[in-house]
């Protein structure tokens, strides 16, 4: 394995646990068994190895989703937002296939994203794969057109809400259903049990201010 891709598999498990904000750069230099300086020559700033590590994964998932999301706006059927959302499934799963609990540690990674205030990290996704926000975007106007950009804005900052409380408690969940209702869950259950419930969310009733 190369200098640079051990790095990034440690620096990748270490942000998704500890967040960008608790892991340190010689923490993930002891974890690659890696000197400073390597990190430095391949990367250069702790901001440009937490693009590459996002990169490494999105750079697998934005074509298969924008796929998804195009066959939805383009489609001459009005979807619902349960069609818009599930449309997520298969490109989030395909990341298990491209590492090993890919869809679990690239969820973690994008909730970090958000609560460690990395307005940059944000700003870097947005502008390096604008078609997946786009697509997105349009699909769920698609779904919903009375939906203003204000109240999508506020509705899909508390899926994301959701979405990064069930990645991150993953294993206690998957614990929870295995001891309390002997039931043996999975990343792709979990992704297929939350998806309803966000996608009701987003389509609730507008409430006049």
């Amino acid at each position: 394995m190369s200098t640079k891709n051990k790095i990034l598999d440690a620096a990748e498990l270490l942000f998704a646990d500890k967040g960008f904000n608790g892991t340190s750069l010689r923490e993930i230099t002891s974890s690659a068994g890696v000197n400073l300086a390597a990190v430095n020559y391949h990367f250069g700033s702790k901001k440009e190895l937490i693009k590459a590590v996002m990169s490494r994964y999105m750079n697998e998932l934005a074509p298969k989703l924008e796929l998804a999301l195009s066959v939805i706006v383009h489609s001459d059927d009005k979807p619902n937002l349960d069609e818009v959302f599930f449309a997520f499934v298969e490109p989030l799963l395909y990341l298990n296939e491209f590492k090993v609990n890919g869809t679990s540690i690239f969820l973690q990674l994008l909730g970090r994203g958000y609560t460690d205030s990395q307005g940059f990290l944000r700003w870097f996704l947005t502008t390096q794969y604008p078609n997946v926000f786009t697509h997105f975007t349009k699909a769920v106007h698609k779904a919903y057109p009375e939906l203003t950009t204000q109240e999508m804005f506020w509705r899909l900052h508390f899926t994301m809400g959701t979405i990064v409380f069930t990645m991150s408690s993953s294993d206690a969940l998957m614990d929870i259903s295995r001891n309390d209702f002997n039931n043996d869950v999975s990343i792709e259950t979990l992704i297929n049990k939350v998806i309803p419930y966000v996608a009701a969310g987003v389509g609730a009733p507008i409430i006049a201010e």
